[in-house]
């Protein structure tokens, strides 16, 4: 696992649980509002050594119910299966928080039953997806993703950033189609400060 950092605590990021977050290092798209750029490089070598996560969560048995993995994009972890089933084996709940661009990265740990949540991010409307996710991808994987999750029995959300520079009110609505009946999703609020394009940075929100 390539891990970029580690929050020892938190109390809102896993819906119900007191939990810690660790950080995956790298991510394949570059979204522009992006607010975690420092995760976005795949780099060689861990930032943080697995064994410390480790060693830190063994510390916070009995006080954590829950870890988060979060991004970067966890996904791309070749063995994030199999760190998800260790950090489950030690008593934890695990949320993964996703872009969706790996389903079947998805499917793997629902299929081994290593997460007990997840929370995907629903960038833009399909036809939007390029220019929000600032690469070339095909929104079919994206459709699977939601499928997947949405079918999977366990608790899960989807989630959009209300970039309002880039996002009109008729996007977001198009985005609440994409979402299957019954499945929640919430519009949470865009932080301009730290955003990878210098534009998003400086520029006003735009009112429709």
């Amino acid at each position: 696992m390539k891990i970029g950092g580690f929050q020892p605590v938190t109390f809102s990021d896993f819906p119900g649980r007191m939990a810690a977050i660790v950080f995956t290092q790298g991510c394949n798209f570059r979204c522009p509002f992006c607010h975690n750029t420092g995760l976005l490089p795949q780099k060689s070598v861990s930032p943080v050594a697995e064994d410390t996560v480790i060693s830190l969560l063994t510390r916070r048995r009995g006080r954590l119910s829950g870890v988060v993995i979060t991004g970067g994009e966890p996904c791309l972890q070749k063995d994030l299966a199999r760190f998800c089933e260790k950090i489950s084996a030690m008593g934890f709940a695990v949320k993964l928080d996703t872009n969706g661009s790996r389903p079947d990265v998805i499917e793997t740990l629902l299929a081994g039953g290593f997460v007990d949540f997840i929370a995907m991010d629903i960038k833009a409307p399909f036809e939007r997806l390029n220019e929000l996710t600032g690469i070339s991808f095909p929104a079919a994987e994206i459709r699977r993703s939601i499928d997947l999750i949405a079918r999977s029995g366990i608790d899960h959300l989807f989630r959009t950033t209300d970039v309002r520079p880039l996002l009109s009110p008729a996007d977001l609505a198009a985005i609440k189609q994409c979402v299957p009946a019954g499945s929640p999703h919430i519009v949470q609020s865009f932080v301009a400060e730290n955003a990878l394009s210098a534009s998003l940075r400086t520029k006003a929100p735009h009112v429709f």
